[in-house]
Parts: C-alpha cells; structure tokens; sequence
C-alpha cells in the first residue's frame, strides 16, 4: 500500500518536548526523591499520530514550536515518524513543554504544562490557506484541547462533514471542547477527565457518566479508566471492555494517546467501533511496558496483545 492509498487524517495539537522524572523508591511528597529523569518529544496528538502512522494511517500535523534545540528536536521527531509537518517555527519563542513527576510504579503525581505557544498562536494558523488546502484531501479531522476554544470552533467549521476526533488532555482542559460536542464523532479521555464534564461524584457507575455525556451533546466517546473497564459509546451503542492486568507498567505517560491513535487508526480502515477500541486498548497495553510515550511494535507483538483484549460487554 502506497502513502496515497492508505486514509490520511489531518492533526491540529501538541508536539512538543516531555520530561518525565520517575522515583525509584516510594515517592514522598514534599522530599527527594532518588529517581531517574528521561525527555523525549511528546504531545497529545503527535503521541497518537505517531501509533496511527504505525497502523496504516497517513498523517499530517499543524502545530507550533520555538526556534531553539527543543524545536529541531520536535522537527527531526515528525520527520522520523513519517508524518507530514505544516507546523509554524516561532523564532522568538520557547517550545511548548510538559514535565511530570511519576512514582515508583510510573503513575503520575504531578506536572506541569508549558504551553502558552499554542494558546497565543495556534487560533491564527486556522486562517491559512495551507490548512484548509490539507483539510480538503482528508479523510478525517484530529485536534486536542491543548487548542483554546476559539480555534477549536474554528477548526469545527473547516472540518465540516468528515469525521472529527477530539483527546481532553486534562481536566482543565476539555471544558473547552464542550461547544463542538455536537461534531465530535469520538472524544477519547479518562475517568477524571469526564467526571469534570459532568459534574458527578467519583462513585458514580459507568451508566451514570454515560447518559450524562450523552446529555452534554457527545455522540460519541472513549472513556479510561486505568486498569479498570473503559467505557465507550457511539450513536446510542455503548458498552464496557474490560483490558487485561498489565505486569510491569513502566510508564503511563502515552497509554491513552496510544488509545486514540490505535482506535482512530482501526476505524479509518472500516473496522466496526468495538473491534477499533480494542486495538487501541493493545496498543494502550504495549505503551505502558515501555519507557516511552510512543511504543514501537512489531506486528507479532501487536496481535499477541491484541489476542489479551477481550470482547466487548454490552452495558447495562
């Protein structure tokens, strides 16, 4: 298959640099921890491109970075993955960043997200030529909340009736989704990322948080919750899958990117929407048995974890 026979999905979003600093003995707040510290480029929606170029997907990615050390990396970074940049250099600026702090079992117990770049200036990059000529011939439409409100709408519009993804990136940050729920075809987040949509409690059940997100105008959504069942739900079809125990995490950061870009990936290639989910839980899977936001695999490594994923339940 030729690059201009597989779909092609056009990104809007974070590719920018991760720092991750992991404890390597029970974490304490507040103290030193002893621990080890990694960085490689990162990004909400780059993480999940990257899985989907695996997948068979074509990619392009309009983001924005500063012209230091950081944005070469950036750059170098998406060339190697095969995905085409439309991205802008800001000569005076810093590259975006996002630095966090994981325990010893490589959960995350703080962070900090530099990404004032894309706030000031992603908006306008919506108004080039370049990008409605890159939206025309494709398939699809990606962003993530890392984009302000404004440029979310804005991309909506230019998205118009190809299917639009959407990544919450944060509690903080998927308010600002709320305006386009209604052209959303799936926002993939986790469990705390909803319950900040909806307003409900942390015991609420799994078909609590579904008719909610139903009532907030999504018709279609993935929702992690860590090691426990994800919910999902499309046009009034939802159900749970509950993933396999995974041995050894090393590392969350990337597992829900993985998600989307695997889910995304298999759906763009006509898989029904069960069957996409799980693939994007195997590459979920294999992204946290690496020191990596963005796992490569193999095709063998792909099925065998795939063949751990189970059926989905319908729920109730």
């Amino acid at each position: 298959m030729t690059q201009f026979d597989k779909p092609r999905i056009f990104a809007v979003g974070g590719a920018h640099l991760d720092r991750r600093g992991q404890s390597l003995v029970p974490f304490v707040p507040g103290a030193s921890n002893p621990g080890i510290m990694r960085e490689e480029p990162g990004g909400g929606v780059f993480n999940a491109l990257r899985l989907a170029v695996q997948r068979g997907i074509s990619a392009e990615i309009l983001s924005v970075r500063g012209g230091d050390r950081i944005g070469e990396i950036i750059a170098a970074a998406i060339q190697s993955a095969g995905i085409s940049d439309g991205s802008v250099v800001y000569m005076d600026r810093p590259t975006p960043s996002y630095t966090a702090i994981l325990d010893e079992c490589g959960d995350v117990v703080a962070a900090i997200a530099d990404m004032e770049l894309y706030e000031l200036v992603l908006p306008r990059q919506l108004t080039r030529r370049k990008v409605r000529d890159a939206i025309a011939i494709a398939n699809a439409v990606f962003c993530d909340a890392n984009l302000p409100s404004e440029a979310l709408q804005r991309l909506t519009a230019l998205a118009g009736e190809r299917p639009l993804f959407a990544l919450a990136i944060s509690p903080a940050k998927v308010p600002r989704l709320a305006p386009v729920f209604a052209r959303l075809t799936c926002l993939f987040m986790n469990r705390r990322e909803a319950l900040a949509l909806t307003g409900l409690g942390p015991q609420a059940k799994s078909a609590e948080l579904y008719q909610s997100l139903r009532a907030a105008g999504l018709a279609g959504a993935v929702v992690s919750n860590g090691g426990d069942a994800v919910l999902a739900f499309m046009h009034g079809d939802a159900f749970t899958i509950s993933p396999p125990a995974v041995s050894e995490i090393l590392d969350v950061t990337g597992a829900g990117d993985a998600l989307a870009g695997g889910t995304i990936a298999a759906l763009m290639r006509g898989a029904p929407f069960d069957a996409a989910l799980r693939e994007g839980l195997a590459a979920s899977m294999l992204t946290l048995k690496v020191h990596s936001a963005s796992a490569r695999f193999s095709q063998h490594e792909f099925d065998s974890a795939l063949a751990q994923i189970p059926e989905a339940t319908a729920l109730t």
